[in-house]
């Protein structure tokens, strides 16, 4: 059984929230404040965390930079704001989905269905004993490190491949130039955000037919990068 964090400071939409999403199936927990949240999120053994951004002592954009840092399971905002820059900033510190309230309790549950699903097919598809993921002529092999496109090798560098290899393993995520610099680079290393934009024009150099439209890696304005997958 699926389990589901719930972390929401109103505890009548949480209750909601939680009863549609038990009858469909699903085990769930439920916090009611951001520090409690973060707790749960971080130590709890949760498969998609749901997730409302206006919580007190800690929201929940911070809980999901957060979170994301160390996990990868996917993470849907719930707020009751309208503003696109919030959808940017939600989905540029990694969350997977936004939704508005108020929301039908039905579209709550088929969200939450399609996220796990998209999951699912995720890990599936990357096998143990070769650690390759194939994506539409696209074979990343982790263990060798090297790229096959339409079965033809294309020579990466070590930080071009980390970059690829990251996004590749992280489908329909927006990371930001921050957050990829970060997790590529460290904080420590030399150099700045800017280099993340290089070498993602050298990558879809490679593995692009046509690198101006990119089918691979997309460009979210305001919010960073993503990997593709349909």
């Amino acid at each position: 059984m699926k389990k589901i964090l719930i972390v929401e400071d109103e505890k009548s939409i949480a209750e909601l929230e939680r009863d549609y999403l038990e009858i469909n199936g699903f085990e769930v927990e439920a916090a009611f404040s951001g520090d409690h949240g973060l707790q749960l999120a971080l130590s709890g053994d949760f498969d998609l965390i749901l997730l409302d951004v206006m919580l007190p002592i800690i929201d929940g954009f911070e809980i999901c930079k957060r979170v994301r840092s160390v996990k990868d399971i996917p993470i849907i905002l719930v707020t009751a704001k309208k503003e696109e820059i919030d959808k940017v900033r939600g989905l540029g510190l990694g969350a997977d989905d936004y939704l508005v309230k108020p929301f039908s309790p039905n579209e709550l549950v088929a969200r939450v269905k399609a996220h796990l699903s998209r999951y699912e097919r995720l890990m599936s598809r990357q096998k143990p004993e070769s650690h390759e993921l194939y994506i539409r002529g696209l074979t990343i092999d982790a263990s060798s490190r090297r790229v096959f496109v339409n079965n033809k090798e294309v020579t990466f560098t070590t930080k071009e491949f980390d970059v690829l290899s990251f996004l590749a393993m992280h489908p329909n995520q927006v990371f930001s130039k921050d957050h990829l610099f970060e997790r590529i680079w460290g904080f420590d290393s030399a150099g700045d955000v800017s280099t993340v934009t290089v070498h993602i024009r050298k990558i879809r150099e490679k593995i692009e037919q046509d690198p101006s439209n990119p089918v691979y890696i997309e460009t979210v304005w305001g919010a960073g990068y993503r990997f593709i997958d349909y």
